[in-house]
């Protein structure tokens, strides 16, 4: 059984699609209801900020903490507090093989709302504590991926303005955002592939935090 939270749009509806098209069992939880009708797929709505509200879900093997807000309220709430509310139910069982977060680079680089970038680089702390203790009693794998620009509709007030998007553009090496299709080929990597790498942040962010060069020189083309 695999286990996504955030699964009405975005990163999380793409993934638990790519999931299904690899032949899972998922279990999607969202706060909106389902945008997903398949046979092996089953949707709860429940905010994971409140613990009671969480469905029962037995035999889960990978978790997937992926819902989260940007530039609202509840930043801190939403992405630090549920995060470790859905953590604390689903993985700590026998059947448990892998977790994985959504962290973000602005957990990295700070450059974003200052409760945005402090709930996600909460994320990154709390991994590294729920990887020791996977690690420790039942030897799963867990990470995080820290995405740079993607393309969702959380984004839409810069996606949708040419020049604003001109502007990073200007200062991403590979001069692109990563789409919610590759985003869910990297979770199901780090979940089902991976079997070594453990307690790491990974970093997908075409190029933005470590290749953005602002070198000037008169031959450097």
């Amino acid at each position: 059984m695999v286990v996504i939270t955030g699964t009405s749009s975005g990163i999380g509806r793409a993934t638990a699609l790519y999931f299904l098209e690899k032949g899972e069992e998922v279990s999607g939880i969202d706060i909106r209801p389902s945008t997903i009708h398949h046979p092996r797929y089953t949707h709860y709505v429940a905010d994971m900020t409140k613990k009671e509200e969480l469905p029962n879900i037995p035999g889960v093997e990978v978790l997937y903490a992926n819902a989260g807000v940007q530039n609202s309220r509840d930043d801190i709430d939403v992405n630090l507090k549920g995060t470790m509310n859905i953590v604390e139910k689903y993985a700590f069982q026998p059947s448990i093989k892998s977790v994985l977060f959504s962290a973000s680079s602005s957990a990295r680089n700070g450059y974003e709302f200052p409760a945005y970038c402090a709930s996600k680089a909460g994320v990154v702390g709390y991994m590294k504590n729920v990887a020791w203790r996977l690690a420790e009693k039942y030897h799963a794998t867990c990470n995080s991926i820290s995405f740079g620009g993607v393309w969702t509709d959380l984004n839409k007030p810069v996606t949708q303005d040419p020049e604003l998007m001109k502007r990073i553009m200007d200062v991403t090496p590979l001069k692109k955002w990563t789409k919610p299709e590759e985003c869910a080929k990297w979770a199901y990597f780090l979940t089902r592939v991976n079997t070594s790498c453990t307690g790491q942040d990974i970093l997908v962010d075409n190029g933005e935090n470590d290749l953005n060069c602002t070198f000037v020189w008169p031959d450097k083309e």
